[in-house]
């Protein structure tokens, strides 16, 4: 019998080709993205798993443990964003009734608390004012007093701009026999990170600030230590699309299929790994050095202030405190409409008081940073 019933046209758009407005993205994330990458995503598509791209899976796999600085064979690229690559370490890591510390200084330490409490942990805080970060000593106290099965740090939390000190803190882990947990979200590819030597366990990121690629394909890297805890669970992962004792056929030897990979997100990211590499490790870390100090002191010229004390500022991301009397949405809005510039606003604690500058990835660069205060000097009141 054929149907009567009528298309509804309602939804039925007539439109252009797609057009996209050139924005120099200087916001926490995402970060424009170099050329070559651009490039090599447009490149065509293969199978998920044809040998080619089983052959570029491995050299993502190698070029995430040279970023990371780290030898652990459970090294992938998460098909999601960081906010996946996240919740994929809390995931495989944490059991219904594990103790997790969380350490709290901004809206990601938050976000932890808040995933760990979904997959059944009992999770335990300590605190500290956004923009601050945590001594040693404190956290030697905190480990001693709540015996955590894991310790999760943010170490560049994107909603202050800080840098937490990881150095000394996998011994303490060690020590107090618990994982350390680690989000490198704004810090992979443009922080000094040594994951293997500072005894890091388990660690996240993605792949749209520092490695200068679009979302979608974020890495996630797990120690012996951590597959031992995930072998050793008495129930299975509670996320079967993250969990790592499947996922782990798929990027292994076995190569099991698992799910459809975005493959062109995928070569993406190994061009992107690729120029990190071909620039060198510590070359990237002292170019995002130099360029945001450059930023720092073209700010501080505008008789702005910096949130983070300067030991701790990343270079990734700073925190700018909007002066008294700005309406600090209404210039960022001016910087976007006027001069097709893209900063970001405060986050929880911080909304309304700061505007978060990112310098990350193939934005690091002086000729990103001239843009910006040459506008700022026009739309900022004298």
């Amino acid at each position: 019998m054929t149907s009567t019933i009528s298309i509804n046209d309602k939804q039925r758009l007539q439109l252009t080709p797609l057009e996209i407005p050139n924005r120099l993205l200087l916001g926490p994330g995402p970060s424009n993205a170099h050329p070559d990458v651009l490039q090599a995503m447009n490149r065509l598509p293969v199978g998920h798993l044809d040998p080619t791209f089983l052959t570029l899976m491995d050299e993502i796999q190698s070029l995430l443990r040279y970023v990371w600085q780290t030898e652990n064979s459970m090294t992938i690229a998460v098909s999601g964003t960081g906010t996946a690559a996240m919740e994929a370490t809390i995931a495989n890591s944490v059991e219904p009734g594990d103790v997790v510390l969380v350490g709290v200084s901004g809206y990601f330490g938050n976000r932890l608390v808040d995933m760990a409490g979904r997959y059944g942990a009992e999770v335990r805080t300590i605190t500290k004012p956004w923009g601050q970060v945590f001594s040693l000593e404190e956290l030697q106290i905190a480990l001693e007093t709540h015996r955590p099965a894991i310790l999760a740090l943010v170490h560049a939390e994107t909603s202050t701009g800080a840098r937490q000190p990881l150095e000394e803190v996998g011994e303490l882990c060690r020590e107090f026999d618990c994982l350390l947990l680690v989000d490198t979200v704004t810090s992979l590819g443009g922080v000094p990170i040594f994951l293997d030597a500072w005894g890091v366990d388990l660690a996240y990121s993605c792949s749209q600030k520092g490695l200068g690629c679009p979302p979608g394909a974020s890495p996630f890297t797990m120690s012996a230590r951590a597959m031992e805890k995930l072998q050793q669970r008495q129930s299975k992962v509670a996320n079967w699309y993250l969990d790592m004792t499947l996922l782990g056929k798929y990027w292994g030897q076995e190569r099991v299929y698992h799910h459809t990979a975005p493959i062109n997100l995928y070569y993406a990211l190994r061009e992107a790994l690729r120029l990190v590499a071909e620039e060198g490790l510590a070359n990237c870390w002292q170019r995002h050095q130099k360029n945001v100090e450059y930023l720092w002191e073209g700010l501080e010229d505008l008789g702005l202030k910096l949130h983070v004390e300067r030991e701790f500022r990343l270079p990734t991301l700073t925190t700018v405190c909007i002066p008294e009397g700005v309406d600090g949405k209404a210039v960022a809005r001016q910087l976007l409409n006027d001069y097709n510039i893209e900063i970001g606003g405060g986050l929880g604690e911080l909304a309304g008081k700061v505007w978060r500058v990112g310098l990350m990835g193939f934005n690091s660069r002086k000729e990103s940073v001239d843009p910006l205060l040459s506008a700022l000097r026009q739309v900022l009141p004298n």
